[in-house]
């Protein structure tokens, strides 16, 4: 749900002021073979739809939550923009953003998101309750065994806070994806998107027909741990989500069950139809008992509107070079506002700069509000694209501020 490289993220119910959950049905879960005994059973069940719904916080509309790059800017480093990521999910813990997700990309100089399983681990030892995740991880590029052991690790670094969102593009360019995948055939990986999510799916659950090739093969750490002499089942999984730009994942989600995160920060014109086509194709799940859809949003807000300009300009300067084959560093603002576009290049910045919401907090607000009422989405996964750190982390905050979350919800 990162750049536009990543393909495949109902109506909003009544709300109250204060702090309220966007649940409104229980979910429900899928227990898992070979649990010790039914009550454990019943407690793996209840965790498997578990932290799918966010809580909503002050006078937002929808839960919020966070998607982010680890962009690396001018004069910065990957270590930098990774450092920034342990604060963004400080803020984002503190002040009560529902997940923190990171995107896979690859060949790409500025972002330094390649190994999503390595990035969350690190998020993991830095927080407590946020909930982390994939946005997302880009199944063809992997072997599903080696995503469900990945998640799987994560689940017991962190239990109960990790989701898994998987998308079925490259998250790059073909030659990359050619090098990740080792081969050249690059539309069956797409293709077989949907046996891959279900080979991944029995791998997490353990739950492979006696007859199967894979029946003996477990991923671990997993459930079959909880199965073996004097295991203790766990009462965790992480949540499968599935990511897109288009109506496939949409369509896929729905007949599922699963929830879906709709890419709107680079594919707006598709939003309302795909969110609309997901709901059409939903049907209830050991998962879910109704469609649940977050969509992504370019959003940065800064106490000087003018700043907020410079810096999303930085990033629509950033995708020109990446859409022309030109990938880079984020450029500083001073670049961005000295370089001379031609007409072509000034139609395509200001078509990507329509879909930012940018200017002061009050501004992102009604922004993120008139967002939420033309969509009905469920949640908000907000991405601050920026050269300058520090400006992406104090977006956090002001957003968190026009909403009038706590401060601390810890100590609230």
């Amino acid at each position: 749900m990162g750049t536009e490289t990543t393909e495949e993220a109902p109506g909003v119910g009544d709300e109250q002021q204060g702090e309220r959950t966007g649940q409104g049905e229980q979910d429900r879960g899928v227990g898992t073979r070979g649990t010790a005994d039914q009550g454990q059973a019943d407690q793996g069940q209840a965790a498997k739809g578990a932290g799918i719904h966010g809580t909503v916080r002050g006078t937002a509309p929808v839960p919020l939550s966070v998607l982010d790059l680890a962009t690396v800017g001018s004069g910065f480093t990957a270590t930098d923009a990774l450092r920034t990521s342990v604060e963004i999910a400080r803020t984002a813990e503190t002040r009560g953003y529902h997940r923190m997700w990171v995107a896979e990309h690859h060949s790409m100089p500025g972002v330094a998101s390649s190994s999503p399983a390595v990035i969350l681990a690190h998020l993991a030892a830095h927080t407590r309750t946020l909930r982390l995740g994939s946005g997302g991880v880009m199944l063809p590029n992997h072997a599903p065994l080696v995503i469900a052991e990945q998640f799987g690790t994560l689940e017991a670094l962190a239990p109960g806070r990790i989701d898994l969102g998987l998308g079925r593009a490259p998250g790059t360019d073909g030659a990359t994806a050619a090098a990740l995948r080792r081969t050249d055939r690059l539309h069956e990986g797409a293709d077989e998107f949907p046996q891959q999510l279900a080979e991944l799916t029995r791998f997490l659950d353990d739950d492979f027909p006696d007859a199967h090739r894979y029946a003996r093969i477990h991923a671990i750490p997993g459930p079959v741990q909880g199965s073996s002499p004097g295991g203790v089942q766990s009462p965790n999984r992480p949540s499968v989500w599935l990511l897109g730009s288009s109506g496939f994942s949409a369509r896929l989600a729905g007949a599922l069950g699963l929830p879906f995160s709709f890419a709107h920060h680079f594919s707006a014109a598709n939003t309302v139809p795909a969110l609309a086509l997901y709901r059409e194709s939903f049907r209830p799940s050991e998962i879910l008992d109704r469609p649940y859809a977050s969509i992504g949003v370019a959003a940065l807000a800064a106490d000087d509107p003018a700043e907020a300009r410079r810096q999303v300009l930085t990033g629509a300067l950033s995708m020109l070079r990446l859409r022309t084959g030109r990938p880079g560093l984020v450029p500083t603002p001073e670049e961005a506002e000295s370089y001379e576009f031609s007409p072509a290049e000034r139609d395509f910045v200001d078509s990507w700069l329509v879909n930012i919401i940018h200017g002061d907090p009050d501004t992102v607000r009604r922004g993120l509000d008139d967002l939420v009422a033309r969509t009905g989405a469920d949640e908000l996964v907000i991405t601050a694209n920026a050269h300058t750190p520090a400006v992406r982390l104090r977006s956090y905050d002001l957003i968190a501020d026009a909403y009038g979350f706590p401060k601390d919800i810890a100590a609230g």
